[in-house]
């Protein structure tokens, strides 16, 4: 317990470009409205606050950052 990667997802005003999303390899961009939405699943603290310090090294302006519960052990096959 405890060592399951998280999920988090980072909103980020604007489009990023293919340039830039290869600052985060671990995570998968898609579009929403005027957002860039980078989703995936971080091992531990250390990847999820180097997220963060890319983010702010690139300039860019982050909007909602969500932590999703790792799912119920007793759903798990």
């Amino acid at each position: 317990m405890g060592d399951d990667p998280i999920r988090y997802q980072f909103r980020i005003s604007g489009h990023l470009g293919p340039t830039l999303l290869t600052a985060f390899p671990a995570l998968m961009a898609q579009r929403d409205g005027n957002e860039t939405v980078l989703t995936g699943l971080l091992p531990d603290a250390a990847a999820f606050y180097g997220v963060l310090a890319e983010i702010e090294a690139l300039g860019l302006d982050l909007m909602e950052v969500r932590k999703f519960s790792p799912p119920d052990s007793r759903e798990r096959p």
